[in-house]
């Protein structure tokens, strides 16, 4: 049983060390992410610039030669084989596959285009959106070159948000992927764990029930000795539950249909007896209502010990706890309120966690193993209802009608 039992809190000690470290995980995860996009963004707003540099003087050097090609000579010039020779001019018109330009005269008239459709409806529908873009145009001596920028610098400058979305994609999938893979891990671990643990219980429970039988035969007439072998009978008993209730964990459990209220009361009556005086106990009276659901008694009774525990604790040996039960059509609702300590608003969801706990000698099972009972075997939901610190915590069990 030992063995079992130190294997067991050496496991939950290991978790609990993950959960301490899994934030800052998450803030090394996050930075790393923020350094490469920012990192992308530098570098793509540079190539970018370079790139719309270049496409400037490539717009001003098709400025130049359709001012070459557009312009009359002047009448002075006698023009010479140079002044009539454009194929150059044009060759360099031609070579520009990328840039959107029209050429516009002083009249504000359009001249020509280059890689638009020969339309000149759809040239002046491109001439109103390029101005209206506010890019100032390319100014020569006769004419004004109207450009906006090639397909891929537009691009270029939606890289970084492409990029963007593809690792946040990545992470976001890497990230369930990996914690589906480290949760499905993690609940081979406990239950193997509780099965094992339960196992190793059940050879010592045999033998202490066989030696409390051996001692009432031999302690029949020792009234003394009958009444503590009944407490201790008891406390065997309770050992037996506890070790039916791990065998459980991992199986799918029988659910009888019970009556809330009474079965809430029984849980009451255990604790109370185990409390400090000064904690009063303020629960719905059985046979006051019937709210017939369906349960597993042990497990539902593990769930209600765990919460009034957590609340003992919390208060720290007086106060009062209460629970109250309400219905709807479809579920049962069950609050289990303590004027404890409370707890943040930022840990509402992971004290839920395996391994995660607040107290010095706790080993973060008690409300982890709640959750489970309650939603994979009765469907249902626990979460904390209300809180606040200093005042104390509210739990809320939804269950199925």
């Amino acid at each position: 049983m030992l063995p079992a039992i130190a294997i067991f809190a050496l496991t939950v000690v290991r978790q609990m060390d993950i959960y301490t470290r899994k934030s800052r995980w998450k803030l090394y995860l996050g930075i790393g992410g923020a350094l490469i996009v920012g990192i992308s963004l530098v570098y793509t707003n540079y190539l970018t610039a370079k790139l719309a540099d270049e496409e400037k003087r490539k717009a001003n050097l098709l400025l130049m030669a359709w001012e070459e090609i557009k312009t009359d000579p002047r009448p002075d010039c006698m023009p010479c084989l140079s002044c009539m020779d454009i194929t150059l001019h044009s060759a360099l018109i031609q070579s520009n596959k990328t840039i959107p330009a029209i050429l516009v005269g002083t009249d504000n008239n359009i001249i020509d285009a280059v890689n638009l459709t020969e339309d000149s409806a759809v040239w002046a529908r491109e001439l109103k959106k390029m101005k209206a873009s506010g890019a100032p145009p390319v100014q020569g001596l006769d004419y004004e070159l109207y450009y906006r920028e090639s397909t891929i610098l537009t691009q270029l400058r939606y890289f970084p948000v492409v990029q963007l979305l593809l690792i946040a994609s990545f992470v976001t999938f890497g990230y369930i992927g990996f914690s589906n893979a480290r949760r499905a891990e993690q609940n081979r671990v406990w239950v193997g764990m509780a099965k094992e643990t339960a196992h190793q219980l059940g050879t010592p429970i045999s033998a202490i029930m066989a030696w409390i039988e051996h001692l009432q035969i031999t302690l029949q007439e020792n009234e003394e000795g009958e009444e503590v072998l009944q407490e201790l009978g008891k406390d065997v008993q309770r050992l037996q539950l506890i070790a039916d209730r791990f065998s459980k964990i991992g199986s799918a459990p029988v659910l009888e249909e019970v009556n809330l209220y009474e079965e809430l009361h029984q849980c009451r009556l255990y604790m109370e007896k185990r409390a400090p005086r000064k904690v009063a106990f303020q629960f719905p009276d059985p046979a006051s209502s019937q709210l017939k659901v369906k349960l597993n008694p042990p497990l539902f009774d593990w769930v209600i010990e765990n919460l009034l525990r957590n609340a003992l604790d919390a208060m720290e040996g007086q106060g009062q706890i209460t629970a109250t039960i309400t219905e709807d059509a479809h579920y049962a609702y069950i609050y289990v309120s303590d004027t404890g300590k409370g707890i943040p608003s930022s840990k509402f969801k992971r004290i839920f966690e395996p391994g995660y706990t607040t107290k010095t000698r706790g080993w973060g099972l008690g409300l982890s193993l709640a959750k489970r009972i309650i939603e994979d075997y009765h469907k249902g939901r626990i979460f904390v209802h209300a809180s606040e610190e200093g005042k104390g915590s509210t739990f809320c069990i939804q269950l199925p009608r």
